[in-house]
């Protein structure tokens, strides 16, 4: 048998605790049956998921350089219309520029030669700094 000071703090701990969810729903207008009331969470795992999925992509791709601010990236993308766009990114910034075939005329300093494999894929391979050695 129980006292009565053990029924008193069971009486205490019921009114306190149990059942307090319940009344801050009604006390909010809302019902426990709402069908809606999960939509959020699912939204949330959702973002969670894409989130992910952008991630597991570009450490598929090898592409972890783009996230990485310290990193140089060039690339040459080329669209179905034969249109051809040289995106580099240093540091923090990302360019991205127009190919044409129009010749263009000026001044400026040779980068590098770009080649294009029997497969049809492109290689660019940049020109050594002056002041390298072969062997550095």
């Amino acid at each position: 048998m129980r006292g009565k000071g053990a029924d008193a703090v069971a009486r205490y701990a019921r009114s306190r605790f149990v059942g307090r969810g319940r009344r801050q729903v009604e006390a909010q207008g809302l019902s426990g049956n709402d069908p809606l009331a999960g939509v959020a969470n699912l939204f949330d795992l959702g973002l969670v998921f894409m989130v992910g999925l952008i991630i597991m992509l570009l450490s598929a791709l090898g592409a972890r350089d783009l996230l990485d601010p310290k990193s140089r990236l060039t690339i040459l993308k080329e669209s179905s219309r034969g249109e051809m766009e040289l995106i580099t990114k240093k540091g923090r910034k990302i360019k991205a520029m127009k190919v044409t075939r129009k010749e263009a005329r000026g001044r400026g300093t040779r980068l590098g030669t770009a080649y294009r494999l029997e497969d049809g894929s492109m290689v660019y391979v940049p020109d050594r700094p002056a002041g390298r050695g072969e062997g550095r």
